[in-house]
């Protein structure tokens, strides 16, 4: 486990556990209850007590782990920039900033649960999933301008081709959850609207797992810096 303690690899590590368990745990506790199917969407299975409470907080911290690793690697990209000026500052502030507003969406989506506040959940989920691929997009983008600083060049395709996974699995997540009329967490093959229900839930995990794959692509590059804080006190006069 030295590996586990060079640079501040921790976080995307702790990022990538904590969130997977954080959609395993919820589905697993949804299904042995019965409150969902076998194939619902991911908020289904954090609509009931007590799944929807352990969702909301494991959802929580999985938003602030991903805050403080998505700002780790912005310090990173710019200490690059003023090493090699490979990648522009203005691009590495705007890839922070749609990394922020997909965290904030992910706490949206932890506090208005989908049973209670349906429009402000969807706005949160949406917010989520559309600013988390953008950031993915434009980090696939960095990598392969910072190359041969920081990623390999494999890492950096493999970043860029999560990144397509994810932008192409959205398309069929949102345009097929308008066609899917029924809100109840139990649905039947019968319905009409059940194959755009399927398809629309299987594509949203696989976009949400796309996510946690391309954090997992941060490891190699976090072990190679650190980050300290420092404080600086005014004078008095």
């Amino acid at each position: 486990m030295f590996w586990l303690r060079q640079g501040v690899c921790f976080l995307p590590v702790f990022l990538v556990i904590w969130s997977s368990c954080t959609f395993i745990i919820s589905y697993l506790i949804a299904l042995f209850r019965h409150d969902v199917d076998i194939v619902p969407y991911i908020s289904d299975t954090g609509a009931n007590p007590p799944e929807s409470c352990i969702f909301g907080l494991m959802t929580f911290i999985s938003a602030c782990a991903g805050t403080a690793t998505i700002y780790a690697r912005y310090k990173f990209v710019e200490k690059l920039t003023e090493e090699t000026g490979l990648v522009r500052p203005c691009l590495n502030k705007v890839t922070l900033c749609f990394g922020m507003l997909s965290c904030l969406g992910m706490c949206i989506v932890a506090t208005f649960q989908e049973t209670a506040v349906t429009p402000v959940h969807d706005l949160g989920a949406l917010m989520f999933f559309v600013s988390g691929i953008v950031y993915m997009i434009f980090q696939s983008v960095i990598s392969f301008r910072a190359y041969p600083y920081g990623s390999s060049k494999y890492v950096c395709q493999a970043r860029l081709v999560v990144a397509i996974i994810a932008a192409v699995a959205l398309f069929p997540t949102v345009i097929c959850a308008f066609f899917v009329t029924q809100t109840t967490l139990h649905r039947h093959a019968e319905d009409k609207d059940y194959p755009f229900y399927v398809a629309s839930a299987v594509s949203e995990w696989i976009v949400a797992f796309s996510f946690v794959c391309f954090f997992l692509t941060y490891i190699d590059d976090f072990k190679m810096f650190t980050l300290k804080v420092t404080t600086e006190c005014a004078e008095q006069r």
